[in-house]
């Protein structure tokens, strides 16, 4: 009965951190569209970096994939794919930030610490900041979560129980932040046109000769 209630247990966790994982990517979906790509539209044109980040589970792997990508098929402006995919690969780990959360509130819960609302607002801005400087490399999300869980007073042995399950939820979590890096360059390259089309061009002023 223990060993079923443990696999109930980890069944519901991964449901959960997927559940997550779905509805950012949805939200992603929702941005894309909004710059001018439809959803469907999207996934086709970036199938082969995301499923390449889901295999590698590295994003820092699939960068040249990914820029090519956003400027060959979703019309990105060089410029803005250059600076916003490598600054999102190091900086925009939106997947990683919500697996540290879920993942440490299900160890707080199987070891029956109560973190309160100050707690929670701990593992937010902990795996906030931690995720914007993690390196976007398989299975550094367990070493910054081990760090969590020590603010928080969960024996960081505890990833034990979630090790085995964690390889899936990488590739998963992959996926998003590849598929946010590559929305916000859309995002980006369409307001800097944006901006550049309705900045006035400035007055030319001519010098009459007396």
């Amino acid at each position: 009965q223990v060993g079923v209630a443990a696999l109930l247990s980890t069944a519901v966790y991964m449901a959960t951190v997927l559940l997550g994982l779905f509805i950012l990517i949805a939200l992603y979906l929702a941005v894309a569209a909004w710059t001018g790509t439809p959803p469907l539209r999207f996934l086709r044109a970036t199938r082969e970096p995301l499923l390449l980040a889901f295999s590698t589970s590295s994003s820092a792997a699939v960068m040249p994939v990914t820029l090519t990508t956003v400027v060959g098929k979703l019309g990105v402006h060089a410029n803005v794919a250059r600076f916003v995919i490598p600054l999102g690969t190091t900086i925009n780990m939106g997947g990683t930030a919500l697996y540290q959360g879920v993942a440490a509130l299900f160890l707080a819960q199987v070891y029956g610490v109560d973190i309160g609302l100050a707690g929670m607002v701990l593992i937010i801005v902990m795996a906030t900041g931690a995720a914007i400087g993690s390196p976007g490399t398989p299975g550094v999300g367990i070493v910054i979560l081990s760090t969590i869980l020590a603010s928080i007073g969960v024996p960081p042995s505890g990833i034990a129980i979630i090790l085995g399950v964690d390889r899936l939820l990488n590739m998963c979590r992959t996926v998003a932040n590849v598929a946010g890096d590559m929305v916000a360059s859309q995002f980006v390259s369409r307001y800097a046109e944006r901006a550049v089309t309705l900045t006035p061009a400035p007055a030319t002023i001519t010098e009459h000769a007396e």
